[in-house]
């Protein structure tokens, strides 16, 4: 007992003196998915922020690949000393654990969770082309031509996969998935015409409606948002308790020093009270979660009661990825 006593405060200086002397150089923060993406928007937004707190440069390093968990693989196999983090998602930390038969790692044990950023609904896009103007319209459509549709998303296990797999299911339709690298190049395949419709973020999704690039039809929030606040709403528009999001974290790799997991921590929550990366993330359409949902403790447990919610339709719809 002693001896283990005295090791308890050997250690103790190091690994204080480790915190103190955090971040050593600059850190870096995977996107897993392409540059462009509302992920990546809302990362290099914070991460401009942290930038600032910490004295270091954040460098945003885009890793896009399965759905996300090529860039999570990656995180989670990093040295767990705070020099590499990650924005991860409902997709790389909740939906893919069920989604895939084999996922590259286990969303709970394998991170260290950092803080809870922001929850963001998805948006039902369509190419200009497409006739319908309204969700029952693209019901209705949908029904008549599912043979010849397809929607796009980010890469299979994605959030926004899962929130068109969703939608199919809730109006029982069955159409073609495509998928891409990443929410980027599926909007800009989008409004080339080359895919029907798309389940994006709000994020992503603001801009190329202000543009008129493309045609929106349903909010997949609980109400309207703000940054799109002539859109109606699933549920406005006849799809009773339907609603599709995805959110935003930070995670750092398991084993990562409490220390540094804490000041990680601390920059995060800076940035997220700070009243000109709340007026970007608002004006995007992501909602910054409240105080009592930020720790580190909050995540954890969040992602295991995320990655038990989504189990639950995911068998339901039947969609396996090996």
């Amino acid at each position: 007992m002693l001896r283990l006593f005295a090791l308890v405060l050997c250690l103790l200086p190091t690994t204080l003196a480790a915190a103190q002397s955090y971040p050593s150089g600059p850190v870096t923060m995977v996107i897993p998915f392409a540059a462009g993406g509302p992920t990546d928007v809302l990362g290099r937004i914070i991460a401009e922020h942290m930038s600032k707190t910490l004295g270091q440069s954040v460098i945003v390093e885009n890793v896009g690949g399965a759905g996300g968990m090529t860039g999570g693989s990656r995180v989670a196999k990093a040295k767990p000393d705070g020099q590499t983090i990650m924005i991860g998602t409902v997709g790389t930390h909740a939906q893919n654990q069920t989604l895939y038969a084999r996922p590259q790692y286990d969303a709970a044990s394998d991170f260290a969770p950092v803080a809870l950023i922001a929850e963001v609904p998805l948006v039902l896009l369509t190419k200009k082309t497409l006739p319908p103007n309204s969700l029952q319209e693209f019901i209705t459509y949908a029904k008549a031509n599912q043979a010849t549709m397809n929607f796009a998303s980010a890469g299979n296990g994605s959030a926004v996969h899962l929130g068109c797999v969703m939608l199919n299911m809730a109006i029982g339709v069955n159409t073609a998935h495509v998928p891409y690298r990443g929410s980027g190049p599926a909007m800009n395949d989008l409004i080339a015409g080359q895919v029907d419709y798309f389940c994006d973020t709000i994020a992503g999704a603001v801009p190329q409606v202000q543009a008129q690039t493309l045609k929106a039809l349903a909010y997949f929030g609980k109400t309207r948002s703000p940054a799109l606040p002539d859109l109606p709403t699933a549920q406005e528009q006849g799809l009773a308790g339907f609603e599709a999001y995805t959110w935003n974290a930070i995670f750092a790799p398991k084993g990562t020093p409490p220390e540094i997991v804490r000041r990680l921590n601390e920059v995060a929550v800076a940035a997220m009270d700070d009243e000109g990366v709340k007026a970007r993330l608002g004006a995007l359409g992501a909602q910054i979660v409240t105080p009592e949902r930020r720790s580190p403790e909050y995540l954890a447990g969040f992602v295991k009661s995320e990655i038990e919610k989504w189990a639950v339709p995911i068998r339901q719809s039947g969609v396996r990825i090996d």
